[in-house]
């Protein structure tokens, strides 16, 4: 687990979204279909919202892509995840990189592939200095883990003498996480339906506004993106407040 310190804070009217991209079995079951065509044009909707995004002021989106729970599923499974993963990295990387895009992963890459990870090290150098908006990818990736990581890294600075207990406060905590350095999300979609978070961006997410939507993932479109961040500008965000906050 590494901060990143360099990823300034989001500009003003900016929006960083989080989306929760569910649905891809499903869409393919009802379509009589093996679940990995589903997943394959679950890569579809991703191009689409990237998209979409660069023209709804969204600077940061982050795509929740594998979670630490998708190891449970069958082998055959993972292996075309990671098959789609890895096609996804080699034949978008050049054209994110010309629209100007950052990308960034968030998780426990040690779990992954050794060629992913060295696909994913390859993919951050070299669009490190891209400032149109940055993507996202937690792969691997479990808010509990991620809390769990940040708390041993905590103990040990203090165990080195690095840091004393009493100095520990949540701007502390939050930069001992993946996504140190990074702002946290103003909206989290999550599409098919289902209304919970499923262990995603626990910490980051205490004051996003969520919107849940009953499209399946790969028929998300430009018009579902921008009906939830309508929805999101509608709302009055206080933070625990009485005054509403921008």
């Amino acid at each position: 687990m590494t901060q990143d310190k360099d990823i300034a804070p989001k500009p003003d009217g900016k929006l960083h979204v989080a989306i929760i991209m569910d649905g891809n079995g499903r869409w393919a079951t009802s379509r009589s279909l093996p679940r990995t065509m589903g997943h394959r044009a679950g890569i579809e909707a991703v191009r689409r919202t990237l998209e979409a995004a660069r023209d709804q002021s969204v600077s940061h989106l982050t795509l929740y892509s594998f979670s630490s729970e998708n190891w449970r599923r069958p082998l055959m499974e993972i292996e075309e995840l990671m098959k789609l993963l890895r096609f996804y990295l080699r034949s978008e990387l050049a054209t994110l990189h010309k629209e100007g895009v950052r990308i960034k992963t968030i998780g426990d890459r040690r779990a992954l592939p050794p060629d992913i990870v060295d696909l994913i090290e390859h993919a951050e150098e070299i669009t490190q200095d891209n400032k149109a908006l940055t993507l996202i990818l937690a792969l691997s990736y479990g808010g509990r883990q991620e809390i769990t990581w940040a708390a041993r890294g905590l103990a040990k600075a203090v165990e080195r003498g690095e840091l004393k207990a009493d100095a520990i406060d949540e701007h502390l905590v939050q930069s001992f996480l993946f996504t140190g350095g990074m702002p946290d999300p103003d909206l989290v979609i999550r599409t098919s339906g289902e209304k919970r978070i499923s262990n995603f961006l626990l910490w980051q997410s205490a004051y996003s506004e969520f919107v849940f939507m009953d499209v399946l993932w790969p028929d998300f479109s430009a018009a579902h993106l921008a009906e939830a961040i309508a929805e999101y500008r509608r709302r009055e965000r206080r933070y625990g407040d009485t005054v509403a906050r921008v």
